[in-house]
C-alpha cells in the first residue's frame, strides 16, 4: 500500500481558530495570521481570504481587514503538496471536464493519484504536469495541481482538481464544509440488512497494522465517519450496493461494511478476497475464483461527483459508467443466479 493512501481526507485542510486578546491593537488580518501560523506566505493567507475562506465572527473578510479586540477568527487552508519534484509524464489520463479553473478526472484503478513514497512516478498528478506544461505557471513550477479529495490507488472513479489557488481554496472549503455531493458503487459480499441505512463509526489508524484503518465503535480514537447506502441490486451472495460519503475518511467505505461483516468483493485488506458466502460447491469456487481474476482489486468506483464552480458558483454535476472489470463480473453474477433460479 502507498504511503499516500493513508493521509486522511480531511488533513487536505488546516483549520485555524482565533480568540483575539481583548487588548488587541487593530492590525492587517494577513499580518496577525502570519506571525501566528508556522511555516505559512503572506501570499498564501492572502489568497485563502481572497476565496473566502477566513471568517471573522462568521463573515468573510478582505486580506487589509483590520483585527479588533474580541475577534473570532476561522482561516481554512489548501495544506501545501509535499516539497516532492513532481515530472510530468506522458500518461494516459481520462479527463471528463476541464476549464481555466478545474479539471475533472474519470482516474483508472491500479493508478495512485499523489507522487509519495514508493510511487514517485506514474501517478495522476505526474500525468496532469504534463498535461498542464504548456501553461505558464505550471512551466515555471509555481503552479501544482491541486488535489481537495483522493481516492485509493485500486478504486476507479471521478476527481476534481483545481488548476489555481483561488479554485483550491473555494473547493477545499466545500469538501471541508461537506457540501459537496459524491456517490461510489461498491460490490459486498453478502446483502447488508437492513437494504438501506447509515453507518456512523469512528475511524481511525488500526492500532495492531499501521496501514489500516479501522473502526472504533466506542468513539475513543479517530475521526468521526458516515456512510449513508442503499442496496442497488441483490446478485445474491453479494451485492451491489450505492454509497453516499457524508465525511470523507481513508478507506472510509471499505472499514464500514468490513466492520458490519459485508467486506468488499476481494478487498484484500479488510477480509473481502476470501468466499464469505454461498457454497462449497467447486464450481461456485472456481466461479469466485474466476470473478477475482477478473477484478483484481476491491470492487469499488467513485461514481458521480457534485460540487459548486469554484469561480461562478454553478452547481456541477458528473457522472460516469462502472469500469470494464466491475461491469464483467456483475454479469456473471446475474448469469450465476438466473441459472440456479432455473435449476
Amino acid at each position: 500500500m502507498d504511503e499516500e493512501e493513508l493521509v486522511e481526507q480531511q488533513e487536505l485542510f488546516e483549520h485555524h481558530r482565533f480568540r483575539i486578546d481583548p487588548g488587541q491593537t487593530m492590525l492587517r488580518i494577513d499580518k496577525f495570521l502570519f506571525d501566528r501560523i508556522e511555516n505559512i506566505s503572506r501570499t498564501r493567507i492572502q489568497n485563502a481570504a481572497n476565496a473566502g475562506n477566513i471568517l471573522v465572527n462568521n463573515n468573510p473578510v478582505k486580506p487589509n481587514y483590520k483585527v479588533k479586540p474580541n475577534d473570532i477568527i476561522q482561516i481554512l487552508l489548501p495544506n501545501p503538496p509535499r516539497e516532492t519534484e513532481i515530472i510530468p509524464e506522458n500518461i494516459p489520463v481520462n479527463i471528463i471536464y476541464e476549464d481555466e479553473d478545474v479539471v475533472v478526472v474519470n482516474k483508472d484503478p491500479g493508478m495512485v493519484v499523489h507522487p509519495a513514497y514508493g510511487n514517485y512516478t506514474g501517478t495522476l498528478v505526474n500525468a496532469l504536469m504534463w498535461h498542464f506544461k504548456d501553461l505558464p505557471l505550471f512551466q515555471t513550477g509555481e503552479l501544482r495541481p491541486g488535489l481537495v479529495h483522493r481516492i485509493d490507488k485500486d478504486t476507479s472513479g471521478i476527481l476534481v482538481i483545481a488548476k489555481n489557488e483561488f479554485a483550491l481554496n473555494r473547493l477545499s472549503r466545500q469538501f471541508y464544509e461537506r457540501t459537496t455531493d459524491r456517490k461510489y458503487i461498491a460490490l459486498v459480499w453478502g446483502v447488508p440488512d437492513p437494504r438501506e441505512g447509515t453507518i456512523k463509526n469512528n475511524i481511525g489508524r488500526s492500532v495492531c497494522n499501521r496501514k489500516v484503518m479501522q473502526v472504533f465503535p466506542d468513539g475513543s480514537k479517530g475521526k468521526t465517519a458516515v456512510t449513508h447506502y442503499k442496496i442497488v441490486e441483490d446478485l445474491g451472495y453479494i451485492s451491489m450496493v450505492e454509497c453516499k460519503l457524508e465525511t470523507g475518511r481513508t478507506h472510509q467505505i471499505r472499514v464500514h461494511f468490513s466492520y458490519i461483516k459485508h467486506p468488499l468483493f476481494n478487498d484484500d485488506e479488510y477480509g473481502g478476497d476470501r468466499i464469505l458466502k454461498g457454497t462449497t460447491f467447486s464450481r461456485y469456487q472456481q466461479f469466485i475464483r474466476n470473478c477475482f481474476k477478473i477484478l483484481p482489486r476491491q470492487a469499488l468506483h467513485a461514481k458521480s461527483l457534485a460540487f459548486n464552480h469554484p469561480v461562478s458558483g454553478k452547481r456541477l454535476f458528473f457522472d460516469s459508467e462502472l469500469p470494464g472489470d466491475m461491469k464483467q463480473v456483475i454479469e456473471k453474477w446475474r448469469i450465476y443466479i438466473s441459472g440456479r433460479e432455473k435449476n
